[in-house]
């Protein structure tokens, strides 16, 4: 298992470091500045100003100050953010992407998982092409589609929640981002459960159970949740690091001050280092919860870790 976990490490730093180079370079090809709003102010105060932030220096140069001042954590200051840096500000915003996150995860865990196991034990009845054409429509409909269509309905026809605001967390201001972020995720978790679950039910270990007069609860949660789990595990840690990426749009639509609406400012405002501090993060993340995804699939499959040997 050390040896595996040690071979993924050596994996997971280098691709790291081409994420964040590649978004360096992507992000000074892209046009237009930092500072082209400020229209009215004299060449000579522009040159300084870019002096300031190390913008009047060579491409690589810049590049080189940045990674050399990344590694200790300094991400420098916001260029439109003026009063902070951009720690500040992703220590400011990244609890609230982290709640969304986790509860919509939790969520999907929850209803997916359960409507996955229900309609394989009910296979090819009307309640299992009614879960799975529900799993469908979820599939189809993105969080960028879902979150205003949530908005609409129940917050501006019905008037049962908040549309915007984050109001320190309250329960009624997180309903409709999380349900937003969680409806793709139940529905792929319900098709993955469901899979997996209907490949066990099928194995010559529960057919041997059931002849052994063992009760069908018990064959069930015993015998063959565990193993209809292995598949979806391999699934949590992308599926947790695409909730966390596509909070991005939903922070934007219900007005949450999550690291996602900064990015998206920073992005068409030209802040390179707010940009460059988000990607870090998020790449981080990403990167975390696809290696603790594999860690744990190998500790379930001991094939995954023979494979390393």
């Amino acid at each position: 298992m050390l040896n595996y976990t040690l071979r993924r490490l050596g994996i997971a730093i280098p691709t790291l470091f081409v994420i964040v180079t590649a978004a360096f370079f992507l992000m000074r090809a892209a046009p237009g500045g930092p500072f082209d709003a400020e229209a009215d102010l004299e060449p000579e105060v522009l040159e300084n100003i870019r002096a300031a932030y190390d913008l009047d220096k060579p491409l690589l140069t810049q590049y080189w100050l940045f990674l050399s001042r990344a590694v200790r954590g300094n991400f420098g200051p916001s260029l439109v953010y003026k009063d902070f840096t951009v720690t500040e500000l992703i220590a400011i915003g990244l609890p609230v992407s982290i709640t969304l996150g986790l509860l919509a995860k939790l969520v999907a865990l929850l209803l997916g998982g359960l409507g996955g196991i229900i309609a394989a034990l009910r296979q090819n009845s009307l309640l299992d092409h009614t879960l799975m054409g529900l799993a469908m429509t979820g599939i189809a409909l993105p969080a960028f589609v879902s979150a205003p269509i949530l908005a609409l309905f129940f917050g501006l026809y019905l008037k049962l929640l908040p549309v915007a605001g984050w109001n320190d967390g309250a329960l009624p201001n997180l309903v409709l981002p999380v349900v937003a972020l969680a409806l793709p995720q139940i529905a792929v978790i319900a098709r993955l459960m469901r899979g997996g679950m209907l490949e066990v039910l099928r194995s010559n270990f529960v057919r041997t159970a059931r002849s052994r007069g063992l009760k069908e609860s018990t064959v069930v949660f015993r015998h063959v949740l565990p193993s209809a789990l292995v598949p979806l595990v391999g699934y949590l840690g992308p599926a947790l690091a695409g909730i966390m990426t596509g909070s991005l749009i939903v922070e934007l639509i219900f007005n949450l001050p999550g690291v996602g609406r900064y990015f998206v400012q920073g992005a068409l405002n030209r802040d390179y280092p707010l940009v460059m501090g988000v990607v870090i993060i998020y790449a981080t993340f990403i990167i975390l919860f696809n290696l603790l995804s594999d860690l744990a699939y190998a500790a379930l499959d001991p094939r995954v870790r023979k494979s390393y040997r």
